[in-house]
């Protein structure tokens, strides 16, 4: 990509967030925005914690440079302990990653068809989800299944501990006729979970830690809370609540740094033959963002710089998805510059 070309690009990108901001946030948020940019990436995080958020980790892996951590405000409000950096984090929906990436194993293993149907690999969907027997696996990665998702149930909500969702999964209409539109769906990841289950004979996150975790030396890289000691996660909270959000049972857990190590690994193939990188190119991206009560996270790949940028940020609520997404463009601004 040319100078010309690429720096268009990026005032297109400025013009559509602060439209964005405009229109959607409050006023202090295109503030936040249009203040001039601090020379380091540190400075930025200080003032990002004056907008009501506890803490922050941003991870950088450029490549030809050492790795660092940016870190600021608190690890816990009860103890105001600091931040640690190496903290376990609840990822949120970058889970999906590693889903897809272990949904494009088994498909180089030839152990899974893409263009096969749920119901092929999960027969007690036939009759309760609609159009199991014509919704292809390819069409639950990429969200274009028409299953509705099941955390806009009604039934459904972030602090229940006990809550079976495949039941919110479970008979309910569909939203359009597989592969009709696209809809983000959880559900469809929650199905696909139960498919590596049902192929590999073993819990899906073992699948995916042999196959991907193992071979990239990552020890800290969880499927549960379960499986963790509590006391290793960074506290997370929502904005009107007091409450510590950290005990409760939302997916993956993992570091910034581990989460960098994996994203790099996924955007150069590392852990892929040529016929999957091939495949999973066709079939989802290479980048995401994960939103659960308490946490939000954003995982991107820069390829000009050949740069991986992690930030975790423990408050959610609000209009906080708009400013910490902000934060983490004026963070890569900040680091393009130096």
């Amino acid at each position: 990509m040319n100078k010309r070309l690429k720096n268009i690009l990026r005032v297109m990108a400025v013009f559509i967030t602060l439209l964005s901001v405009y229109i959607f946030s409050p006023w202090e948020y295109a503030l936040y925005y249009l203040t001039p940019l601090p020379d380091n990436v540190q400075q930025e995080l200080n003032n990002f914690i004056d907008e009501d958020v506890d803490g922050v980790i941003v991870y950088v892996d450029r490549k030809g440079v050492e790795p660092r951590y940016y870190t600021s405000g608190v690890d816990n409000r009860e103890q105001h302990s600091p931040i640690r950096p190496n903290a376990l984090f609840k990822i949120g929906s970058i889970a999906k990653l590693y889903d897809a990436a272990a949904i494009t194993k088994l498909a180089g293993e030839g152990k899974l068809s893409l263009d096969r149907y749920l119901s092929d690999y999960l027969p007690f969907t036939k009759g309760r989800i609609e159009n199991a027997d014509s919704i292809t696996i390819r069409m639950l990665v990429q969200h274009r299944s028409g299953i509705p998702n099941y955390t806009d149930h009604p039934s459904f909500h972030w602090g229940e501990l006990n809550i079976d969702v495949m039941e919110l999964v479970l008979d309910q209409e569909a939203d359009f006729a597989p592969g009709a539109d696209y809809a983000y769906s959880n559900s469809n990841y929650l199905l696909l979970a139960k498919i590596i289950t049902a192929i590999t004979g073993a819990p899906h996150g073992e699948y995916i830690k042999q196959t991907l975790l193992s071979p990239l030396g990552l020890k800290r890289t969880f499927f549960s809370i379960n499986d963790v000691d509590k006391e290793e996660m960074m506290s997370g909270y929502h904005l009107g609540y007091e409450d510590d959000l950290r005990h409760l049972k939302h997916g993956y857990v993992s570091s910034a740094k581990e989460v960098a190590v994996f994203l790099r690994a996924l955007n150069e193939g590392t852990f892929f033959t040529e016929k999957e990188q091939e495949i999973y190119a066709s079939l989802y991206p290479y980048n995401h963002t994960g939103w659960v009560l308490g946490y939000q996270s954003i995982a991107r790949y820069h390829p000009e710089e050949d740069m991986v940028v992690i930030q975790f940020v423990s408050t959610t609520g609000n209009d906080l998805v708009m400013l910490t997404k902000i934060l983490y463009d004026r963070v890569v601004e900040i680091l393009r510059s130096t």
